[in-house]
């Protein structure tokens, strides 16, 4: 998924290289190309109009469908207890059940949390979003289902965020996994000019901590923002070692 799907800062050229091979470099990581979702799985988040829809690009719609799966297959590797991070595009945060803006086409966080739920692998989840912006798609699809709880961390500088974000997973109740929205707009030298590298790193620690504790090792997480492309395979791997526990 490394060529263009469309005109957006989200998908256009390089905007996953760096990640790619930054990754490639460290033999301890497996690159695993994933299926398309189906219908049927993308559909339990979204409306057939929203789907039919982004199917009218058909560019578009392979790429959706691939980050779609990507999501799902993420899933599906953490309900194993192993670490997965979804290096997928286009990103999915703000996609609601029935629209779409910010890049975004399919919701990836929620089609893969309701697939492992139909296939009873999980019921509950705790889903940290810590893009720049508020994932507003994810809280349309699953915000008023007591059984998920989303939380987007707020604060100036890595202090004041990474402790808003381990006080609301030490106020959480139990849940059956855990997944990150992982946006790394919030970075420094990005959009948000408010997080480090190593803020990133401590955010991945706090999910492991969180999955060995409360849900068996299950964690996850899905790229969402980041348009540094320099930078981006630096701190997605910085993210990728704390939810390793390293």
């Amino acid at each position: 998924m490394l060529n263009r799907y469309d005109s957006t800062p989200a998908g256009a050229p390089g905007r996953l290289e760096s990640a790619v091979e930054t990754l490639r470099k460290h033999s301890d990581y497996t690159l695993i190309e994933q299926k398309p979702a189906t219908d049927e799985q993308v559909l339990r988040a979204h409306t057939q109009n929203l789907v039919e829809g982004v199917k009218r690009d058909s560019h578009l719609s392979k790429m959706a469908f691939l980050a779609a799966g990507g999501a799902i297959l993420a899933g599906e590797i953490a309900t194993k207890g192993e670490p997965a991070f979804g290096l997928i595009r286009p990103p999915g945060h703000h996609a609601s059940m029935d629209s779409h803006w910010g890049f975004c086409y399919f919701n990836n966080i929620s089609v893969s949390l309701l697939h492992l739920r139909a296939m009873g692998l999980i019921d509950s989840a705790f889903i940290l979003d810590f893009d720049l912006h508020e994932g507003d798609g994810n809280i349309n699809i699953l915000g008023d289902d007591k059984r998920f709880v989303i939380y987007n961390p707020d604060g100036d500088g890595d202090k004041r965020y990474l402790a808003d974000a381990k006080r609301a997973l030490d106020e959480s109740p139990d849940v059956d996994i855990i997944v990150a929205s992982a946006g790394f707009d919030q970075y420094i030298d990005d959009w948000g000019s408010n997080l480090s590298t190593d803020a990133f790193h401590r955010l991945g620690l706090l999910m492991n901590d969180f999955a060995q504790e409360r849900c068996d090792g299950r964690r996850y997480a899905l790229l969402e923002g980041g348009y540094n492309y320099k930078d981006l395979g630096k701190n997605i791997l910085a993210f990728c070692e704390g939810l390793r526990g390293k």
